[in-house]
Protein backbone atom coordinates (compact mmCIF):
# COMPACT_ATOMS: atom_id res chain seq x y z
CA UNK A 1 0.00 0.00 0.00
CA UNK A 2 1.35 3.35 -1.02
CA UNK A 3 0.86 6.12 1.54
CA UNK A 4 0.31 9.62 0.13
CA UNK A 5 -0.31 13.17 1.29
CA UNK A 6 -2.27 15.75 -0.68
CA UNK A 7 -3.29 19.34 -0.10
CA UNK A 8 -6.58 20.41 -1.64
CA UNK A 9 -7.74 23.94 -2.42
CA UNK A 10 -11.48 23.77 -3.07
CA UNK A 11 -13.16 26.70 -4.84
CA UNK A 12 -16.85 27.43 -5.33
CA UNK A 13 -19.81 27.72 -2.97
CA UNK A 14 -18.15 25.69 -0.24
CA UNK A 15 -18.66 27.76 2.90
CA UNK A 16 -21.92 27.89 4.82
CA UNK A 17 -23.07 24.59 3.28
CA UNK A 18 -21.54 22.07 5.78
CA UNK A 19 -18.64 21.36 3.41
CA UNK A 20 -16.08 20.87 6.18
CA UNK A 21 -18.35 18.47 8.05
CA UNK A 22 -19.01 16.59 4.79
CA UNK A 23 -15.27 16.30 4.17
CA UNK A 24 -14.63 15.09 7.72
CA UNK A 25 -17.29 12.39 7.32
CA UNK A 26 -15.84 11.26 3.96
CA UNK A 27 -12.33 11.14 5.41
CA UNK A 28 -13.44 9.11 8.41
CA UNK A 29 -15.42 6.72 6.19
CA UNK A 30 -12.31 6.06 4.08
CA UNK A 31 -9.90 5.85 7.01
CA UNK A 32 -7.64 8.78 6.12
CA UNK A 33 -6.19 11.44 8.41
CA UNK A 34 -5.56 15.18 8.20
CA UNK A 35 -7.63 18.33 8.51
CA UNK A 36 -9.99 20.71 6.69
CA UNK A 37 -10.61 24.42 7.25
CA UNK A 38 -12.30 27.48 5.77
CA UNK A 39 -10.11 30.17 4.26
CA UNK A 40 -10.79 33.90 4.48
CA UNK A 41 -11.00 34.05 0.67
CA UNK A 42 -14.08 31.77 0.65
CA UNK A 43 -12.22 28.60 -0.33
CA UNK A 44 -11.74 25.46 1.74
CA UNK A 45 -8.33 23.85 2.25
CA UNK A 46 -7.73 20.25 3.28
CA UNK A 47 -4.65 18.14 3.96
CA UNK A 48 -5.28 14.42 3.61
CA UNK A 49 -2.93 11.52 4.35
CA UNK A 50 -3.45 7.81 3.93
CA UNK A 51 -3.52 4.90 1.53
CA UNK A 52 -3.52 6.18 -2.06
CA UNK A 53 -6.86 4.65 -3.12
CA UNK A 54 -8.58 5.95 0.02
CA UNK A 55 -7.20 9.46 -0.53
CA UNK A 56 -8.41 9.38 -4.15
CA UNK A 57 -11.85 8.30 -2.95
CA UNK A 58 -12.02 11.28 -0.58
CA UNK A 59 -10.94 13.64 -3.36
CA UNK A 60 -13.77 12.28 -5.53
CA UNK A 61 -16.23 12.88 -2.68
CA UNK A 62 -14.88 16.43 -2.31
CA UNK A 63 -15.56 17.06 -6.01
CA UNK A 64 -19.25 16.38 -5.32
CA UNK A 65 -19.55 18.05 -1.92
CA UNK A 66 -22.70 18.20 0.19
CA UNK A 67 -26.12 18.87 -1.29
CA UNK A 68 -26.04 22.69 -1.20
CA UNK A 69 -22.40 23.10 -2.25
CA UNK A 70 -21.18 23.87 -5.73
CA UNK A 71 -17.55 22.95 -6.37
CA UNK A 72 -16.02 24.94 -9.23
CA UNK A 73 -12.47 23.64 -8.99
CA UNK A 74 -10.19 21.55 -6.80
CA UNK A 75 -6.44 22.05 -6.99
CA UNK A 76 -4.51 19.01 -5.77
CA UNK A 77 -0.89 19.29 -4.66
CA UNK A 78 0.94 16.07 -3.80
CA UNK A 79 3.55 16.06 -1.04
CA UNK A 80 5.64 13.37 0.67
CA UNK A 81 3.69 11.39 3.25
CA UNK A 82 4.59 12.49 6.79
CA UNK A 83 2.28 10.38 8.96
CA UNK A 84 1.81 13.28 11.36
CA UNK A 85 -1.95 12.94 12.02
CA UNK A 86 -3.85 10.51 14.26
CA UNK A 87 -7.30 11.44 12.96
CA UNK A 88 -9.14 13.80 10.61
CA UNK A 89 -10.33 17.06 12.15
CA UNK A 90 -12.01 20.33 11.31
CA UNK A 91 -9.76 23.30 12.06
CA UNK A 92 -11.37 26.57 13.04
Amino acid sequence: MTQVRVELEIRGRVQGVCYRYFTEQAAQAHGVTGWVKNRVNGNVTAVIEGEELAVKAVINECRKGPQNAHVDKITVATHPHKGEFDSFTILR
